[in-house]
């Protein structure tokens, strides 16, 4: 294989036609050959790098720790310490927030309150919107990168995260949070935590493996500190960061989601606040029913999913000053908390089942709603944040609701409000979320019923397989595939090779004109050739820190197409189990 080449080696290149004219080089303002340098226009190319500049171990250790295993354990272990301490500051400072601008009393729950002043319910929402709205249009200027959330790291950027970029996120969650915009606060915690893993990572010059596996650890013990749910934590890590388990990451994921658990509990005592009695054991109908609101909570989660693109979509078209989209969905939301103040924040205070249970049922449909628009608008305008807790919340009304519809179609059912509210609420958050096993370790780390969490994995397969065959995404892979992470090779008049582009960032409506693809240029100096071997290929990769280069003639530096490291190796890998084949004559 080392003699053949990289092309023969990979058996072909992806996307040999995916070149960026020569016409479009032309048009854009400005000479192509002026952009110089390679580098990454949407990642802070100072903090993504192998190395950290605010942490730098001594080689002994780094040695050690790369050679040693078991040393991952500690460093998880300080990682899980990290994200327990991320979460209890993080909402100190939401409470605080609350405290300050809603004329609440420490330890109150916003989302919880009877009423809220009619003044503070409009202005803060909208004033807090414009000013986080300003607070983009700074940071643009004066960082032009885009922060890449810990799903996007390890999936496309090998575990590397700006612990600067990740420090920004989190304050612009906390602000929007705070100002009471209906998004919850577990984006921020996994952002920070798994950006505080990512430096150090770097700090110890972890391999590419290593270096995902401890932002899986930020991300666990963020979620387990956040739930008090250690299992859902790790699980968390391995369905939605990781993307799979194996057992050399089991101990380090554990042990990280166990310690945030346990720090978080110690600063900051969380917990969904749900609990049901004993069920008893499962009947064939429960499985039935548990799957049919599956069903429900999938198509719902599509809607809700669609409903943010939607949001965005329209305000973009609006063409507002961008300061004002915030501003005019803290309006919307302040507007429906004049209506009840449920609406507003994450929802922590509001999720109590026994004050679910008993509202009146209008009164619960119309929270159902106004809930759905607030947080739908809340993340389409432009704030902060996730749908993590939102759905949990929706999902237990839902399922209430749900349980109620039933007895009227069929009186005889006798369906547990308690019980169908948390299937709801794990059903709902699987399809938007994704994550089938987190969302039913949530629901047994609540409630500690081991029989009802057998009827909430029934809902939550169904809810996620309806999804995935619908729909197709989570929610942050949606916002991927809204994105676009396609690339395209970008070539001057004559042909020559001239860097990669992102196909979103050429129809992006915020790009600069006047510098052309200047700005939108990268990997411009590193790229593979024809003659290199699969192994020059790997180390291409690892030099130059991407996912994807493209190759090049040697002499003339025409483009011949586009080469995926993932492609690579898994060719790398056929071929040389067809070697082995041969030589044991196992063909």
């Amino acid at each position: 294989m080392q003699r053949d080449g990289i092309v023969k080696s990979v058996g072909g290149l992806i996307c040999p036609d995916a070149l960026l004219s020569s016409r479009i080089a032309e048009a854009a303002p400005g000479p192509l050959k002026e952009a110089g340098g390679t580098f990454w226009p949407h990642l802070d190319t100072a903090e993504m790098n192998t190395t950290s500049r605010y942490l730098e171990a001594p080689r002994r250790l780094r040695a050690f720790v790369r050679a040693h295993e078991t040393s991952l354990i500690v460093v998880a272990a300080l990682v899980g310490t990290f994200g327990g301490l991320v979460v209890s500051a993080m909402s100190a400072m939401v409470q605080m927030l609350h405290v300050v601008l809603f004329n609440l009393e420490m330890g109150e729950r916003l989302s919880s309150q009877v009423s809220i002043e009619p003044l503070r319910a409009l202005l803060v929402p909208s004033l807090g919107g414009f000013l986080l709205g300003l607070a983009f249009l700074f940071l643009a200027r004066f960082r032009p990168a885009r922060e890449v959330d810990p799903i996007e790291a390890n999936a496309l950027h090998g575990g590397r995260m700006s612990f600067r970029g990740s420090l920004i996120v989190a304050s612009e969650t906390i602000w929007s949070s705070g100002v009471g915009a209906s998004v919850g606060l577990e984006a921020g915690y996994t952002q920070l935590s798994s950006g505080l893993a990512a430096s150090l990572g770097r700090g110890f010059h972890l391999r590419r493996a290593d270096q995902r596996l401890m932002v899986g650890c930020g991300a666990a013990a963020a979620i387990a500190g956040a739930f008090g749910a250690p299992l859902a934590g790790a699980f968390y890590a391995f369905e939605l960061v990781l993307g799979g388990y194996t057992p050399a990451s089991l101990t380090p994921v554990g042990v990280a989601a166990v310690i945030g658990y346990f720090v978080a509990q110690t600063f900051a005592p969380l917990s969904l606040g749900v609990g049901v009695g004993t069920i008893g054991h499962v009947l064939g109908r429960d499985l039935a029913i548990a799957a049919l609101l599956g069903v429900a909570a999938a198509l719902y989660g599509i809607g809700i999913m669609r409903g943010v693109s939607f949001s965005e979509t329209m305000l973009s078209k609006i063409r507002l000053w961008p300061p004002l989209r915030p501003a005019i969905g803290g309006l919307v939301v302040g507007l429906l908390a004049l209506v009840t103040p449920e609406v507003m924040s994450s929802g922590h205070g509001a999720l109590h089942l026994s004050g679910i249970i008993s509202m009146p049922l209008t009164f619960v449909l119309m929270v159902f709603a106004l809930k759905t628009i607030a947080s739908v608008v809340s993340l389409g305008s432009g704030f902060r944040g996730g749908l993590f807790f939102a759905t949990l919340f929706l999902g237990a009304i839902g399922g209430r609701l749900f349980a109620v519809a039933a007895g009227m179609i069929w009186p005889g059912l006798d369906l547990d409000p308690n019980v169908y509210a948390i299937v709801g609420m794990s059903a709902l958050s699987a399809a938007v979320i994704g994550g089938p096993l987190t969302m039913s370790f949530i629901a047994l780390e609540s409630t500690g019923d081991l029989w009802l969490t057998t009827v909430v994995l029934a809902a939550v397969l169904i809810s996620t397989q309806i999804t995935r065959e619908l729909f197709g995404y989570s929610f942050a892979t949606w916002r991927l595939h809204l994105r676009g992470e396609t690339q395209v090779i970008a070539v001057d008049g004559a042909g020559h090779y001239e860097g990669l582009v992102l196909v979103a960032d050429a129809h992006a409506p915020d790009h600069d004109a006047e510098k052309g693809l200047r700005g939108i240029l990268h990997c411009r100096q590193d790229v593979l050739h024809p003659a290199m071997n699969i192994h020059e290929a790997i180390a291409a990769f690892d030099a130059a820190e991407a996912e994807s280069l493209a190759v090049v003639e040697t002499g003339d530096n025409h483009p011949i197409g586009i080469l995926t490291e993932a492609h690579a190796m898994r060719r790398y890998a056929e071929e040389s189990e067809r070697r082995r084949r041969e030589v044991v004559g196992d063909v």
